[in-house]
């Protein structure tokens, strides 16, 4: 068995896509990134392919200031990827992933560093069966343009969005322009508007692998509580559809329970459950 480290993101990807889209339900995460770094709309901070008898048997993908994506790391194979990104001067942060392997990685970084992990959230993930939209709410989702004046909107709700899912563990707050690279790497980011006032929002990522990932999905608070978190979701759902999708997903956290009753109604049923864990810093 051969761990091998990557700088170039086309040979990474050329590499460990075959793999990850044999399950791109998954594998949603890492597909997804994978797709925002081939465009440049995230930067690299690790790329790790594991080589066993001549195939490619695991993948690692971390972009800065995010937990390792482990979905792609069997945990039999998490002792070797932690030494191998001890060996190239890398933090994992934390880990992303089903719940097996992430608890795996999580167990051979601990082992291996003596960190521990320091920020715990449980996710489920839910895919679409068929798609519900909700009747009877008021107003229309448009897909923003890059350069439109929303962007700015769409940066400072991105950024409350963080502040209220990791209170605890603060993520690189999200600019203008990160909103600009997420359309130019495919994504929708659609704003839905109540008498031309913009009231929520939902991005689904570009469809790659067969799948689209919805989310953030996030709702201003003097706007909550009207079923516009649904109404521009399905938007989202409808338009991941359209473009060809044969999944689409999303992730709730299950200490939300309003999200996690929310999704159900409009047709997605849970798939798996997942971890995002966060590493207490060296030293």
């Amino acid at each position: 068995m051969e761990v091998v480290p990557h700088a170039d993101v086309g040979e990474f990807a050329r590499l460990a896509r075959p793999l990850l889209e044999t399950d791109p339900v998954r594998h949603t995460s890492v597909l997804t990134v994978l797709n925002a770094v081939c465009h440049r709309a995230f930067v690299p901070a690790a790329m790790l392919t594991v080589h066993d008898g001549g195939a490619v048997v695991a993948a690692l993908l971390r972009t800065e200031g995010r937990p390792a994506l482990v979905s792609g790391v069997p945990a039999r194979r998490a002792s070797a990827v932690v030494e191998a990104l001890l060996e190239a001067g890398a933090d994992a942060v934390g880990a992303l992933g089903p719940v097996p392997e992430a608890a795996g990685f999580a167990a051979a970084w601990t082992a291996r560093t003596g960190r521990p992990v320091d920020d715990e959230v449980r996710l489920r993930l839910f895919a679409l069966d068929e798609l519900r939209a909700p009747a009877c709410v008021p107003g229309t989702g448009r897909v923003v343009a890059s350069g439109d004046p929303a962007v700015a909107l769409l940066a400072q709700w991105r950024a409350a969005f963080e502040v209220e899912a990791h209170a605890d563990a603060p993520s690189p707050v999200p600019a203008p322009d990160d909103v600009d690279a997420s359309i130019a790497a495919g994504a929708a980011e659609i704003l839905w508007e109540v008498d031309g006032a913009p009231v929520a929002q939902a991005t689904a990522r570009a469809v790659t692998g067969g799948m689209s990932r919805i989310g953030p999905v996030y709702t201003a608070p003097e706007h909550r509580r009207h079923g516009y978190a649904a109404a521009v979701t399905a938007a989202a759902s409808r338009w991941a559809l359209d473009r060809g999708a044969r999944h689409v997903l999303l992730y709730t956290d299950l200490a939300n329970p309003t999200s996690n009753r929310l999704y159900p109604r409009l047709g997605y049923r849970p798939r798996y459950d997942a971890l995002e864990l966060r590493f207490a810093a060296a030293g």
